[in-house]
This record gives C-alpha cells, sequence and structure tokens, in this order.
C-alpha cells in the first residue's frame, strides 16, 4: 500500500528543505517508467534512494538532471520551481551527478576529464593547463583523492575512474549531489574514503542523494530513505528505523527469506587445466595454476589491482598471453583471439556492461544474437530464428522489456545484464567467465542471476566468477581462489573454510595481501 509522504519542510533535526520533486511522470514507448514519483530531500542529509532494477531511481534522478524531460508534475530547489533543459543547465545550477557508467574520454587524462566543457583560459582564449592541473589537484587534496591530474584516465582501474568522477561533481560546487551506484568497484577501504568525502559535503550543507543496493551502507550512511516499485513512490522512512529485511520486502512487495538460491550443482571432472599462465603486457596476471571442474562455481576474489580482471581477459583471449598451459577437457588449446575462444567453449560477461557489454544503440534483438550471429546463416540471415532466440532469452531470463525492438539503453542495468548472459547462453558455452556478474543490481535480480549461475553448474557447465562482495562469494561459490597483486595467493575451498568459520573473510583479505 502505497504511504502518504508528509508535508513537513524541516526534519527532526531542523534542516531546511533543499529539492522536492512531486507527482513526477515519465512514459516511453510501451512503458510508463515514473508514476507519481516523489521525493524531498534535506540540506545537509544523505537521502537513500532505493529500489529493484526498473523502479524508476535513475530515471527519476534523469528528469531532476535534465536528460529527460518531465511528462508531468513539479521540481523545487529551495521552494524555486525549475525545469533543467539538459545536464550542463542542472550542473549550473547546483546539481552534480556520478552516473552508475562512467563515460569518460578515455584516451584524455585525467584533469581534461574533469574540466571537459569548461576549459579554464587565459586572456587569449588559450587553454590555461596549469590552471587545469592546479585546480585539479586542489580539488583532489581536499577530497584525499590521490590520482596524477595528469595520467590517461583509461589507464586508471574502475575504481579510480570513479573517484576522478566524484571529484569531479564536487568540482562544481554543487549543493545537490546524486550518486549513483557509486560503490560498486570500490574497496573496502576507498568505500570508506567516500563516505569520509560524503559526511565533509553535508557538514557543509549538501544535500547527496545516494543510490545503492547494499543494504549495510545504506543504513551506515543514509539520514533517510526513499523506496520505489514500479515507477512509484513507496515510502519514505529514518534510516534508523528500518532493518535489511524491512528494506527487502519494500521494494519486492514480498518477503525473501533467502540471499541465495540453494546450491544442488555435484562437482565433475576437470573440464580447464590452467598451468602457469600469464598475460603478456603489464599490468597483467602472472604464473596463475588452477583448474575448474564440470559442475563448479570457482569465486575470483582479490583487492582492486589484484589482476582478477586481466586474468579472465586473457583467458578469454581479449589480452595476450604471455605463456603458459591452457588445456580443455585433456585437449590443448591456446585462446589467442577471442573468437578462438569462443569457438573453444569459452563465454565472457565484461564489468562494464556500458562500455564493452551493450550496443546501446541497438535492440534487444541484435543484442541477444549478436554474439551467435554465425549460426543464423549466411548470406541471409534466418530471421525468424533469430526471433526464436530472442524471445528464449527474454522468456527463460525473465527480461523486463516491452518488446525485443526496445533498444536496450533504455532497460534497466539489471535487464541489461540478463540480455548480456542470454547472449552469451545462445553460444552454448562450457566455461562462463563472469566479472562482477551483479555490480549496480538489486536485490531480486541478483537472486535470478544466482539461480541462473547454479543452473549452469548443474548442467556440468565451469563457472568462473569474479566479485568484490564476499558474501556473494561465499554464498554461491564451491571454491574461491584469491588473486594478489597479479599473483595466484591461494585457494579457499568449501567444505574446510567455508560455513560458519569465524574469519574466513579475513582469512580471504589475508591471502589478498599477500603479494602487495
Amino acid at each position: 500500500m502505497i504511504q502518504t509522504m508528509p508535508e513537513k519542510q524541516e526534519n527532526a533535526a531542523g534542516q531546511p528543505l533543499l529539492l522536492e520533486m512531486m507527482n513526477i511522470e515519465k512514459q516511453f514507448p510501451g512503458v510508463k517508467a515514473l508514476d507519481h514519483a516523489r521525493l524531498q530531500l534535506k540540506a545537509g542529509t544523505v537521502h537513500a534512494l532505493m529500489g529493484e532494477n526498473g523502479a524508476g531511481k535513475s530515471t527519476l534522478m534523469k528528469c531532476l538532471f535534465g536528460i529527460y524531460t518531465l511528462d508531468g508534475g513539479t521540481v523545487t530547489m529551495n521552494g524555486k520551481p525549475v525545469a533543467f533543459t539538459s545536464p550542463r543547465d542542472a550542473l549550473d545550477n547546483g546539481v552534480a551527478m556520478v552516473h552508475q557508467e562512467l563515460n569518460q574520454v578515455l584516451r584524455r587524462n585525467v584533469m581534461e576529464n574533469v574540466w571537459l566543457g569548461r576549459f579554464p583560459t587565459n586572456k587569449f582564449g588559450i587553454v590555461d593547463s596549469k590552471k587545469m592541473y592546479d585546480e585539479t589537484k586542489e580539488v583532489f587534496e581536499r577530497l584525499e583523492i590521490d590520482v596524477d591530474p595528469k595520467q590517461i584516465i583509461g589507464e586508471l582501474s574502475v575504481s579510480k575512474r570513479q573517484m576522478v568522477e566524484i571529484g569531479k561533481a564536487v568540482s562544481y560546487n554543487a549543493k545537490i549531489l546524486v550518486l549513483d551506484e557509486p560503490t560498486s568497484s570500490l574497496t573496502e577501504d576507498e568505500v570508506e574514503h567516500l563516505f569520509r568525502i560524503m559526511k565533509r559535503l553535508t557538514a557543509e550543507g549538501v544535500g547527496i542523494i545516494y543510490i545503492s543496493h547494499k543494504m549495510d551502507e545504506i543504513l551506515t550512511i543514509s539520514d533517510e530513505v526513499t523506496i520505489m516499485r514500479d515507477g512509484q513512490w513507496i515510502t519514505t522512512r529514518d534510516a534508523k528505523s528500518l532493518t535489511k529485511a524491512e528494506i527487502i520486502r519494500l521494494m519486492v512487495g514480498r518477503e525473501m527469506t533467502n540471499q541465495f538460491p540453494p546450491k544442488n550443482n555435484k562437482i565433475g571432472e576437470v573440464l580447464l587445466d590452467v598451468k602457469n599462465f600469464s598475460g603478456r603486457y603489464e599490468p597483467t596476471c602472472h604464473d596463475v595454476t588452477f583448474q575448474l571442474h564440470k559442475g563448479e562455481v570457482l569465486g575470483v576474489a582479490g583487492l582492486v589491482g589484484s589482476r582478477r580482471t586481466e586474468l579472465l581477459n586473457s583467458l578469454f583471449g581479449y589480452y595476450t598471453s604471455g605463456g603458459g598451459e591452457l588445456t580443455m577437457q585433456g585437449k590443448p588449446i591456446s585462446n589467442v583471439t577471442t573468437d578462438e575462444a569462443r569457438k573453444n567453449g569459452f563465454a565472457l560477461i565484461t564489468e562494464e556492461r556500458r562500455a564493452t557489454g551493450i550496443f546501446g544503440e541497438n535492440t534487444i534483438l541484435f543484442n541477444s544474437i549478436i554474439a551467435n550471429v554465425d549460426s543464423y546463416g549466411k548470406p541471409l540471415l534466418n530471421s525468424k530464428k533469430m526471433d526464436k532466440d530472442t524471445d528464449w532469452v527474454i522468456e527463460s531470463i525473465k527480461v523486463k522489456t516491452p518488446s525485443k525492438k526496445t533498444h536496450i539503453k533504455s532497460l534497466s542495468g539489471g535487464n541489461q545484464q540478463k540480455v548480456i548472459i542470454g547472449r552469451w547462453l545462445l553460444t552454448e558455452p562450457d566455461v562462463l567467465l563472469l566479472d562482477e556478474p551483479t555490480r549496480g543490481i538489486d536485490v531480486g535480480a541478483k537472486y535470478e542471476i544466482y539461480q541462473l549461475i547454479l543452473n549452469l553448474a548443474e548442467q556440468g557447465k565451469g563457472v568462473m566468477m569474479v566479485s568484490s562482495e564476499m558474501p556473494e562469494l561465499l554464498g554461491i561459490c564451491d571454491r574461491i581462489l584469491v588473486m594478489s597483486n597479479g599473483r595466484l595467493a591461494g585457494i579457499v575451498e568449501r567444505g574446510k573454510d567455508f560455513g560458519n568459520i569465524p574469519g574466513e573473510q579475513e582469512t580471504i583479505m589475508a591471502l589478498a595481501a599477500k603479494y602487495v
């Protein structure tokens, strides 16, 4: 049942109302994304915005930020009506947003990305690089961000690039800061660093809207929590009055007693044998040796910079191999290219959906069949088979979309991820490599993806999964391979080190720091 928003203009601590969004409506072809949604943000507070993927959280923020035009409703800042026509308009009026999917010019340096579109110039109208460097350095030092402004941004880890985006948002001196899944690629230390930044900003009167699916973070950092479902506002509560179970119930509209599906997969014979495997170019992995069995879910843990992603990319032929042996069901293979890896029965779901996963301007159909296009005939493609396979992806993986002709960029992050997984399942892989498969995905969609992973394992497939979320690895993996600075630090096995053993996470973290 939808509750009534309180009409008060200040909370108990006396903070004034900074932002009010009331009765917001937004319609896309075949989808009513927002249905009388609402949000009230008070100065100097962190306001969490929660809901399942597709609940309308990001759409509501894009309406605030000028990316989308409202179909109905009102937005006021400090009691005055506003209607931003573009992100630049919003930024110029004190609203900044750090998006979940990074959108940076990877071949340019950090400071150019921070000041893109507003480069400081001298009296002759020439870009003042020294001033740009000094001002970037000043922002980073204020926020304790350890990044060289002159470094090419594409050379940074995803977590460092995320911190750069936060620094960029702060550089606008915004009074409203929207953070959309800001910790999805951050380590625990980096999360604590972000929280320090947030506390510093709220102390200066900044209002922060914080979108996240991580319950512990929400309950730690937030003052208030607004929950949305199916494009509607459900409730706004004091964060201190909520529990994780209550948040989940409000988000999904039902009780969820188990975070992970039951494990019924059986470990079989060796599927993939990796010996002394290395990448060719730094930063990469070195002398990694392990085995992946049929029916096994093998987790890959490690700190940021441990080369977890590089290991998966090298196995898939995306990075050139620098040595070692790969044996697939007793047969030597090389995986020199991604095409060869695919033909050898490998599939890879990458960490960054937007950059390396989806074809945003194309349809669900295109994104579903593209990895399997060779199977649809030459020179003319079999459209009936493509339609049938796309329908299978939508129905079997429960993709929420108006139709197969919908552009994938209009779907929520969780539904985009489901399409990508479906795309690779159509290739019928034996080894599925997953890099942060539930990044930025709500608790309900996570459960569905966990079930997909375990179903594949039950079919005898081998699954390798990189994750920064320790409970996730402990919840569905049979073993956890721990990387440290490009090297294999150890393997933690279920039955020996899993379960209710005190300090199990500390053991994994100790291995992760072994070669740092």
